[in-house]
């Protein structure tokens, strides 16, 4: 305290006003970029997850206040399971793919960073903000440089000999240098099977799967989306 400014020193609610603002300002930059990739947890669900840890790092050092047999951690400890609930809401599962991660991610580290605030580390929040944006921001263009252009391709088609065209499009993937993502083999109702699997490749190798998938089956159906946590 003795560091701290002397009208924050004399007026303790105005403190807790500015470790709230802050962490609705630091909140609210990550939130942002959240909220401009179009991800669940955006501008809104990052204040309220930073001022909501930072109000109750706040509380449990108001509840001891140096008293005896007091921990401000236990109650800080307790945040865990509740931001753990929430960060697994973000996380979906779909044919194979995990998406959410990074929002989930984000999630945590928001907390402890209203955590941060509300024990009065204000220098460290400073710098933890900055490279969280650097890590959410930056780092997202050199992820999408290494890995340009690769991502989940889906392919659907039909066959009379599934046993056969399984081995063959093994067979295939292996020429390729291709490993199935996702796969599964179910009755089309016209005396048929349809063929489901998933790969991750480039535009190209796409293209050149797309040229020799029709000398499997028929009725070839191919969908891709690029997605990014």
């Amino acid at each position: 305290m003795n560091n701290l400014p002397l009208v924050l020193q004399l007026h303790p609610l105005l403190l807790v006003a500015v470790k709230l603002l802050l962490a609705l300002l630091c909140g609210g930059l990550i939130g942002l970029e959240r909220e401009l990739n179009r991800k669940p947890a955006g501008l809104r669900t990052n204040i309220l997850i930073c001022m909501g840890a930072a109000l109750l790092m706040i509380t449990s050092r108001h509840i001891s206040s140096g008293a005896p047999y007091t921990d401000p951690a236990r109650l800080i400890a307790q945040i865990l399971p509740g931001i753990g609930f929430i960060g697994a809401g973000v996380i979906l599962q779909t044919r194979g793919s995990v998406h959410g991660l990074t929002t989930a991610a984000t999630i945590l580290v928001v907390t402890a960073l209203g955590v941060t605030i509300g024990e009065g580390m204000f220098a460290v929040t400073f710098v933890t903000t900055l490279l969280i944006i650097f890590v959410l921001v930056l780092l997202r263009r050199v992820e999408r440089a290494i890995v340009h252009h690769r991502r989940l391709f889906h392919y659907t088609f039909k066959t009379n000999e599934p046993a056969t065209t399984l081995a063959n499009l093994l067979g295939l993937l292996k020429r390729e240098g291709l490993r199935l993502d996702d796969f599964n083999v179910g009755e089309a109702g016209d005396g048929t099977h349809e063929v489901h699997f998933s790969v991750v490749t480039s535009l190209k190798g796409n293209a050149r799967l797309i040229e020799q998938l029709p000398q499997l089956g028929q009725a070839l159906r191919a969908a891709t989306h690029e997605h990014t946590d």
